[in-house]
Parts: structure tokens; C-alpha cells; sequence
């Protein structure tokens, strides 16, 4: 069975569904986006993922010409059509791009020819690059490129645009080839990774930083609400990397994996060089949450 996308209105087979080589997302990058993912096949907080793709299409000034109830239910839809392509142990992304449409050379960027190009489909949730990485933690490395700024581009506008995204962790892996990469903004504070949040723990608090310069990431605010269930502190302030480095424990967030743990940094140990047990306390909170065994369900795609 071959899964189906959504492409501005219609159901289209997978391999057949193609954009014109004139619209935004091509000629400008100009696409905003979002994704969320299932646990046992039910979406995990749809609503908050669509919520933020029509905050960032708002600010872009992309008018998807439906609103957000509409947009989920669609997204829903999506997701009911392909769950059949997907065995009872895989789960999936559900992945929203939006683009302005139709983007035509001239001296007004507002001049839009043609409706909103809406992009919805789901992927299988391959887990196996981060898997080992629960058990023994990762390398956390310090990209040479920053962050751009949030006075030229907002970081929580989430767009599709990953180019200096890509170039950060290209340079993370000239350090080590399984590196993950910490990217600090422009006064040398800690802003994101690639694709996710970054948290530490010190004395029994869980830091991150403030929203000024990273995304507003769902699993970021995930992480805050378990850590405040179980009664963990949590201070979101700016940090520099002296702070990761002295810290007794380091993770980030993202949809995929949700906490990954870091037990290195710029090749010095963190804490005691193991997976913390306070990360390991809110992946148990997280794994009880949607009813999945988070580490185990990675732990089972490896060979």
C-alpha cells in the first residue's frame, strides 16, 4: 500500500506528490512548518503543533485559506489514511509544510499569484541514529557558527529553511562524526540544537534557556510540565557553555527521540560520565505519559 500525501486539497499518492519549481518554498525557502509524532499510533499534542504552525504562519504572513480546526482535521486524516502502511510496533511523523504559493520575480515580495501551497504526510519514525545514545549518552559539541538572531529572524517562527542549521552540525562532526551539536547565538549564550532544546541539571534544578533565542519547542514545554509533576525545579535563564560544562547532567528535546541524553561535552565528561537520574526520571515520566517505552521502542529498531 503506498501512503498518501495531502498537497493544497487533494490525496495524492506519495511518489507522485510534486510542487511547481516557481513556488515560494523553492524560489525564497519562504515555509513555515511543524511535526509532531504518535505513540502507538495516536498523535501526541496535535493540537499544540498546529497551534504553533498558524502562530508562525501569522508572522510570515501565510494565509493557509483554512483555519486551525480545519488543519487538524485534516492532519487527522492524513494520519488515519496511512496508519495501515505502518506494522503495530512503528510509529510516525506527521509532518506539515506551508509555503506562500506561487512566487513571482519582482520588487514586492507581497505579490502572491496564487493560494497557500499546503504539504502534509506522514514518515516512518526512524529512531536508529539516536538510539544508542539513551543508554550511553551523546557527545554534545559546540558548533563554530551561531544562532541567527532573533532581531533578523525569530526563532520561534519554526521554517523549513535548515541551511545553517546543517552547516552547524557539519561542523559539529568535523569534532566528532556522531556529535550533537550545541549552538550558541550571537553574545556566546546557549541557544539550540539542530532540532531540539537544551537542558541541564545542576544541584536538583533542570536549566534552559529562555525563549529569546530558540525555538518554543512542544518537547520543551513537555519536559517543563513533567519536571514540574515531579517536583523538579526548573529556571529558564540564559546559559554559557561554562555552565554545561560544570553541570551534573545534559539532555536535549525534540519530537523524534524526546530526551536525548548528553554525557559529553566538548570532550569533557558531564557529572559522572553516566545518564543522569534525573533524566532518567522524566524518560520513565515521559514513557508512562503515552503509554510507550521510549528507550526500549529505539533500543528495538537497532539490529
Amino acid at each position: 500500500m503506498t501512503r498518501q500525501v495531502y498537497l493544497s486539497g487533494q490525496f495524492v499518492a506519495e511518489e507522485e506528490a510534486t510542487i511547481s519549481i516557481f513556488d515560494s518554498a523553492v524560489q525564497l525557502g519562504y515555509t513555515v512548518t511543524d511535526s509532531t509524532r504518535t505513540f502507538a499510533h495516536e498523535p501526541f499534542k496535535a493540537e499544540e503543533h498546529v497551534r504553533r504552525l498558524y502562530q508562525s504562519m501569522k508572522v510570515a504572513r501565510i494565509d493557509p485559506g483554512m483555519d486551525a480546526e480545519q488543519m487538524l482535521r485534516v492532519t487527522l486524516d492524513v494520519l488515519e489514511t496511512n496508519l495501515p502502511t505502518y506494522t503495530e510496533a512503528e510509529d510516525c511523523w506527521i509532518v506539515h509544510n506551508v509555503s506562500r504559493g506561487r512566487s513571482i520575480p519582482g520588487p514586492d515580495p507581497t505579490v502572491q499569484t496564487s493560494p497557500a501551497t499546503i504539504m502534509i504526510y506522514t514518515q516512518p519514525m526512524d529512531l536508529r541514529g539516536w538510539a544508542r545514545f539513551y543508554e550511553e549518552g551523546c557527545h554534545a559539541v559546540t558548533a563554530m557558527s551561531r544562532i541567527i538572531p532573533s532581531q533578523s529572524l525569530d526563532a520561534r517562527i519554526k521554517n523549513r529553511s535548515r541551511l545553517s542549521y546543517t552547516l552547524a552540525e557539519m561542523e559539529v562532526k568535523l569534532v566528532d562524526p556522531d556529535a550533537q551539536g550545541v549552538i550558541l547565538d550571537i553574545d556566546g549564550n546557549v541557544a539550540e540544537n539542530k532540532g531540539g532544546n537544551i537542558f541541564l541539571v545542576s544541584s536538583g534544578s533542570l536549566k534552559t534557556p529562555t525563549t529569546s533565542n530558540c525555538l518554543d519547542g512542544v518537547s520543551r514545554a513537555t519536559v517543563i510540565e513533567l519536571a514540574s509533576q515531579l517536583g523538579i525545579p526548573v529556571h529558564e535563564t540564559d546559559l554559557q557553555p561554562y555552565d554545561l560544562y560544570t553541570a551534573d547532567e545534559l539532555f536535549f528535546t525534540s519530537t523524534p527521540y524526546c530526551i536525548m541524553p548528553a554525557t559529553k561535552f566538548n570532550g569533557l565528561q558531564v557529572g559522572d560520565g553516566a545518564v543522569g537520574a534525573t533524566t532518567k526520571r522524566l524518560l520513565s515520566a515521559w514513557s508512562e505519559l503515552v503509554g510507550v517505552d521510549i528507550v526500549k521502542q529505539a533500543l528495538d529498531q537497532l539490529p
